[in-house]
């Protein structure tokens, strides 16, 4: 079986196997962008927190620590949009809301990495990389 080339794709997949066991962190190879999905993630609400482990291990490992209220998991499903076989850009108004902006969009705008919220306030659109709800 090939090696998945889909970084982020497999980032959510982590998360989202840990969510369907109620894992209480999920750990996956680290990078700068899944690094900053995370931050997006905290900021939003959708997960507790995330640690860079950079043991003596030769790469550095990035820890998302579930959250979950009564028992549920804050997120509820977490889907890519973009892929590498099928990117899928969108200006800033054409960006839809997810569950009616109860969820959110990251997307990887030249400002950087910004959920649907702050690329809308910057004005920029980009790669829609994933929804969350």
């Amino acid at each position: 079986m090939a090696m998945s080339v889909d970084a982020i794709g497999d980032f959510l997949t982590i998360i989202r196997n840990g969510r369907m066991v109620s894992k209480p962190f999920v750990i996956a190879p680290y990078s700068s962008l899944k690094l900053s999905i995370a931050q997006i993630l905290k900021n939003e609400g959708f997960i507790r927190d995330f640690i860079v482990i950079n043991d003596d291990a030769p790469k550095k490992t990035l820890k998302v620590l579930l959250k979950y209220v009564d028992g549920e998991s804050v997120i509820h499903e977490i889907n890519r949009v973009s892929t590498p076989g099928c990117r899928y850009y969108s200006s800033i108004k054409h960006v839809k809301p997810v569950i009616d902006g109860l969820g959110i969009s990251i997307i990887s705008t030249p400002r950087g990495i910004l959920s649907n919220k702050q690329a809308e306030k910057l004005k920029v659109g980009g790669e829609v990389l994933c929804t969350v709800w």
